[in-house]
């Protein structure tokens, strides 16, 4: 089974229901690590419950973010990862972790991009009195959630849409849809490495 890196910010929603799929055997891989850029986020509780390893950082406390992403690299090397999976991690990916993991860098975004990146997807589609947001799960590159779109699913926004109850059909689906995504792109993975082995 492939090692996987969990990035968060927040509560960890999205982080547990990758635990949940792990151990209900649902998803096929190693939860290796979690790195946290918020030293009192509940992800980090939701970790130590699971007995998985963590790296917490504050960005302040290093001169910059080339600094901090070196130190994860090394940090993701020891465990030997090989995919990261951003689960709500509130920091623009730079280029140290980039040229190291490109095209192994997933993240889940609760619009249907290009609509509304960046922070607070669900008060951006309810400003803009939109019929319709979702969930994208999509690679990373170097832009705010420009990376190349591996699947998306729709959510209807009602007439008496709140925030809360939008975010909790948007939450709904992504805690279904990611780990899914998951286990398909490490079988995939799997299966293409397979196939070189044969071709060889």
């Amino acid at each position: 089974m492939k090692n996987i890196a969990i990035f968060a910010s927040g509560s960890g929603s999205n982080f547990q229901a990758i635990v949940d799929a792990v151990q209900a055997k649902q998803l096929s891989a190693n939860l290796s690590l979690l790195v946290c850029d918020q030293p009192g986020a509940y992800v980090i509780e939701r970790a130590r419950e699971a007995e998985i390893s963590t790296f917490v950082f504050n960005a302040k406390d290093y001169p910059n973010k080339e600094a901090y992403e070196s130190e994860i690299v090394m940090l993701l090397k020891n465990k030997q990862v090989e995919l990261i999976v951003l689960a709500g991690y509130m920091r623009l990916v730079g280029s140290t972790l980039l040229s190291e993991y490109e095209g192994r860098i997933i993240n889940i975004h609760p619009s249907l991009l290009p609509d509304f990146p960046g922070k607070d997807a669900i008060g951006q589609a309810l400003a803009a009195h939109a019929k319709w947001s979702g969930v994208t799960i999509h690679f990373v590159d170097e832009g705010m959630d420009t990376g190349p779109v591996i699947v998306r699913e729709r959510v209807r926004i009602e007439e008496n849409e709140t925030r809360e109850s939008l975010q909790w059909k948007i939450q709904e689906i992504e805690h279904k849809l990611y780990p899914s995504i998951l286990q398909m792109l490490l079988t995939k993975g799997d299966a293409l490495q397979n196939e070189k082995a044969r071709a060889n």
